[in-house]
C-alpha cells in the first residue's frame, strides 16, 4: 500500500511540476490578465472562473485515470505544440490576448496528455469555461461598448417616452430639457454582459434539458443584458426628470447596477423554469441547476493513479523549449521610425488657409495617441471648408490603437446615410494609389461628407479588421506597430449637391497628400534627420 501511495505521489509531483512550469512560462500574460480582473469591473468575475473549473473537474475525478501509454498522449502533445506556436507568435506581436488564449490551449493539451482523449472529453466543458476569464482585445471591447451604448440609449429613451416624459436622443446623450444624461462606456452594459454570459454558460451546462434549450439559455445572456440595462437607463432618466441629477450619481447609481444584475439572474432562472415545464419536468427553482447525481459516486479520494509514461517528460521539454524561444523573441526592441511632428504641420496648403484646433484632455485620455493634428481649412471667398484630422500612434501595443470613425460617428448623434469605399488612382501616398472610406452623415437638418482611411506603415487601408491583421503581421516581420488615421470632413448645405462636396474634398486632397507623407512614416525606415515624402 505504501508503495502504491509513493508511486502516486511521484506521478502527481511530475505533473504538478509541469503545471508550475506552465505558469512560469506564461507568467507575464497571466499577470496582465489578473491585472485586468482587478482594474476592470467588466472582468472582476475572472477570479471565480478557474475555481469553478477546478471544482467541476474534481467532482468528476472518479471518471479520470492517467493515460496508460505514450501513444494515447500524442494528441495532447500536438495540442501543446499548437498552443506554444500561438504563444510565440503572440509574443512576437506583443498581443497578450493571444498569449492568454495560448495558455488555455497548452493547458488543455497537458490535460489530454495526462488523461488521454477520454479524460479530455470528460473535462471538455469545464476547460472551455476558462475562456470567460480571458479579456477581449481592446478594439473589440471598444466596438462592442459603443454599439451597446447606442442600443441601450435608444431603448432607454423609449422607456422614458412610455412614461409620458418629453425626451430627445442625440447619439449617446439623453436630453430631458432641464437635464442631459450621457450614456458613457460604464453604462454600456458590459459590466453585466460578461459575468452574465459566464453564469449562463455554467447554468446551461448544469441544466437538465435538450441541447437546443441549453444553447438558448446561453445565447439569451446578451438580449437580457441589453434589455435590463436599457430599463436601468430609462429608470435613471425618469428619476432625474423628477428629482434631479443626484439620482444618477453615487450610491443609488451603483445600487441600481447591482439590482439590474440580480434581475438578469432572476430572468435567467425563470427562462430555465419555463424550459423545464415545456419539457414536461416540473422542477423547483432550486433544482434547475444541480450537479448530476452520477458525478463522484465512486469512493475515491483523488484522481485515479496509473503509471508514469514518457508524456510528462515530453511536456516538460516542450515547455522549456517554448519558454526559451519566447524569451529570445522578447529581446527585440520596437522600431520607432523618424517623422516630423504634427506641431510643425503647415496651416497653409496651396490656396487653403487653416486654423488649428485641439482635443480636450478627456479625448486624449481615451484615444491614447502619440501625436495628432486638427486644422480647419478654408479657401478665400468660400463658405464651406474642410476639417482635417490625423492621429498618429508610434506603437499600437498595450491597448493603444487607432479608433475607427465608424464607431465614433453614431456616438456623436450622427447617422451614417451612405457608406462605401472609393479609389483615386490619380492620388498617391508613399508610392501607392489612395483608396479611402466615403460616408455621408446626417444629424437633423445638417449633413456632412467624410473621407477617412488608415495609414499603416506604407499601406492605405479602409477595413479596420485588415488594420489589425497587418498590425499583427508587421509586428512579427518588421517589429513595427506604428500607424495613423486620416479623416477629412466638410459640411454639405441643404441645397448643395453632394458632388460639389466631393470636389471640395478631392481638391483639398491634391494639396494635402504631398505634405502628409512627411508626417506619416511609410514602409521604408529612413535615417534620423530625414523625412518621408509622398509618392
Amino acid at each position: 500500500m505504501n508503495t502504491e501511495n509513493t508511486r502516486a505521489a511521484v506521478i502527481w509531483s511530475f505533473w504538478g511540476a509541469a503545471f508550475l512550469l506552465l505558469c512560469l512560462v506564461f507568467r507575464d500574460s497571466l499577470a496582465e490578465m489578473v491585472g485586468t480582473w482587478i482594474g476592470l469591473e467588466e472582468y472582476s468575475h475572472g477570479f471565480f472562473i478557474p475555481c469553478i473549473t477546478v471544482y467541476l473537474i474534481w467532482m468528476r475525478r472518479s471518471e479520470l485515470s492517467l493515460a496508460p501509454s505514450f501513444k494515447e498522449s500524442v494528441p495532447g502533445l500536438v495540442i501543446i505544440v499548437i498552443g506554444l506556436l500561438v504563444f510565440i507568435l503572440g509574443g512576437l506581436a506583443t498581443i497578450k490576448t493571444m498569449e492568454q488564449y495560448a495558455f488555455l490551449v497548452v493547458l488543455t493539451g497537458m490535460f489530454a496528455c495526462a488523461f488521454g482523449l477520454k479524460g479530455l472529453k470528460t473535462a471538455s466543458v469545464p476547460l472551455l469555461f476558462l475562456v470567460f476569464m480571458v479579456p477581449f482585445p481592446a478594439f473589440i471591447l471598444n466596438n462592442l461598448s459603443s454599439k451597446l451604448q447606442l442600443i441601450s440609449s435608444w431603448l432607454g429613451v423609449e422607456f422614458i417616452r412610455a412614461c409620458d416624459i418629453m425626451v430627445y436622443l442625440e447619439g449617446n446623450v439623453i436630453d430631458l430639457g432641464n437635464y442631459k444624461l450621457q450614456v458613457v462606456d460604464a453604462c454600456s452594459g458590459l459590466r453585466y454582459l460578461f459575468p452574465l454570459a459566464s453564469l449562463a454558460f455554467l447554468c446551461a451546462y448544469l441544466f437538465k434539458g435538450p441541447f437546443w434549450q441549453k444553447l438558448l439559455i446561453f445565447l439569451s445572456a446578451m438580449p437580457l443584458t441589453i434589455f435590463m440595462n436599457s430599463f436601468r437607463i430609462g429608470v435613471i432618466g425618469v428619476l432625474v426628470d423628477n428629482w434631479g441629477t443626484e439620482m444618477a450619481e453615487g450610491f443609488l447609481h451603483d445600487f441600481e447596477g447591482w439590482a439590474v444584475f440580480l434581475l438578469c439572474m432572476a430572468l435567467l432562472f425563470i427562462e430555465m423554469w419555463i424550459f423545464s415545464r415545456i419539457s414536461g419536468r416540473k422542477l423547483a427553482f432550486s433544482e434547475l441547476v444541480q450537479i448530476p447525481d452520477d458525478w463522484g459516486r465512486a469512493p475515491v479520494t483523488g484522481f485515479s493513479a496509473g503509471r508514469l509514461n514518457r508524456s510528462v517528460y515530453a511536456v516538460l521539454v516542450l515547455l522549456i523549449a517554448g519558454a526559451g524561444v519566447s524569451e529570445i523573441s522578447k529581446g527585440r526592441e520596437d522600431v520607432i521610425p523618424q517623422r516630423k511632428a504634427f506641431l510643425n504641420f503647415p496651416t497653409k496648403l496651396g490656396n487653403w488657409q487653416g486654423r488649428n484646433d485641439y482635443l480636450s484632455q478627456f479625448y486624449l485620455n481615451e484615444l491614447k495617441l502619440t501625436d495628432y493634428v486638427i486644422v480647419n481649412f478654408n479657401q478665400p471667398g468660400t463658405q464651406n471648408g474642410v476639417n482635417f484630422y490625423s492621429a498618429y500612434y508610434q506603437s499600437q501595443r498595450k491597448g493603444a490603437a487607432v479608433h475607427s470613425p465608424r464607431s465614433c460617428i453614431p456616438g456623436d448623434g450622427w447617422q451614417i446615410i451612405s457608406y462605401g469605399q472609393q479609389e483615386f488612382p490619380e492620388f498617391t501616398l508613399d508610392g501607392h494609389s489612395l483608396e479611402l472610406n466615403r460616408a455621408v452623415i446626417q444629424k437633423g437638418e445638417s449633413r456632412q461628407l467624410v473621407y477617412f482611411w488608415f495609414q499603416q506603415r506604407g499601406r492605405t487601408i479602409t477595413n479596420e479588421y485588415m488594420v489589425k491583421w497587418y498590425l499583427f503581421y508587421d509586428a512579427i516581420m518588421m517589429n513595427r506597430t506604428d500607424g495613423a488615421l486620416v479623416r477629412l470632413v466638410t459640411p454639405v448645405d441643404k441645397s448643395e449637391d453632394i458632388a460639389l462636396a466631393d470636389k471640395r474634398l478631392q481638391s483639398f486632397l491634391r494639396d494635402l497628400l504631398p505634405e502628409l507623407g512627411n508626417y506619416l512614416p511609410g514602409k521604408t525606415i529612413v535615417p534620423a534627420g530625414n523625412v518621408l515624402s509622398a509618392g
